[in-house]
């Protein structure tokens, strides 16, 4: 792959975009290999913590519009097959990891969805998010929609999407856009420690816990209450739960399996 960079280390994955000519814009074939990353993440039971980030002074400057020209001259059928198709590659609620957007610079239209669909969203102070569609006459398109109102409210998500306009990456921390904002040259290391720190953790619990959290979020409470007896079933069942209660004991850090 060319445009996608992913490295795989202490059972952190980070998968960087590779345009930083373009600030990261994203063409046809960086969604291809973006998309065929997160299948080999996802696929990868050795990996526990996904890291997306940019190279470059820029996290994602959104949609490259010399491949949007060619969007627009496709028919309504396969116009549609391709947009659901990249909905689908950015719908991280259906990667059993964590998932953390590691953002410096610009975070513009399909790259602010990015950091949308991750569990967590780590900014450097430079960091600047756009949900900029409207500037072009559209609207998000990735899952901007469900997703920023869940984050910031009804209120502060219609003005950042129908005014284009964007945010400082103290402003989207205030907001509840982001969970921190690091320095600058802190960020990869911030975001680093906080990957390895979650990649201690239990795996079945961590992908059982992140699924109850987002099927919780469209249901009653009795459903969601339900649903988590369902899944503690499933963690009571694994070796991770023994190894938890012998390392208490045995006053260690737990070393965890995903059996």
């Amino acid at each position: 792959m060319e445009n996608i960079i992913l490295t795989k280390e202490d059972k952190i994955a980070t998968l960087s975009i590779n345009r930083p000519k373009y600030k990261n814009a994203l063409n046809g074939e960086t969604y291809e290999e973006f998309g065929i990353a997160i299948e080999d993440v996802k696929n990868d039971s050795d990996i526990r913590v996904l890291i997306i980030t940019g190279e470059g002074e820029s996290f994602c400057s959104g949609l490259d519009l010399n491949y949007a020209g060619s969007i627009k001259d496709l028919s309504k059928t396969e116009f549609m097959k391709t947009l659901k198709k990249l909905q689908n590659i950015f719908a991280f609620e259906q990667i059993d990891k964590p998932v953390i957007s590691a953002v410096k610079g610009y975070a513009l239209g399909n790259g602010c969805d990015i950091v949308l669909a991750s569990d967590f969203s780590i900014a450097a102070e430079n960091a600047k998010f756009s949900m900029a569609y409207t500037n072009l006459g559209l609207i998000p398109d990735l899952g901007g929609t469900f997703r920023l109102p869940r984050l910031v409210g009804v209120n502060k998500a219609k003005e950042i999407i129908l005014t284009g306009e964007s945010v400082d990456a103290n402003y989207a921390y205030e907001i509840g856009m982001i969970n921190r904002v690091v320095p600058n040259d802190k960020l990869m290391e911030e975001t680093m420690a906080f990957a390895k720190k979650l990649a201690k953790r239990a795996p079945i619990a961590l992908s059982l816990a992140k699924m109850a959290i987002n099927n919780g979020l469209g249901v009653t409470l009795q459903s969601s209450l339900d649903n988590e007896v369902y899944m503690q079933n499933i963690c009571l069942q694994s070796k991770d739960v023994i190894e938890a209660m012998m390392a208490f004991f045995e006053k260690r850090e737990p070393n965890f399996t995903g059996n």
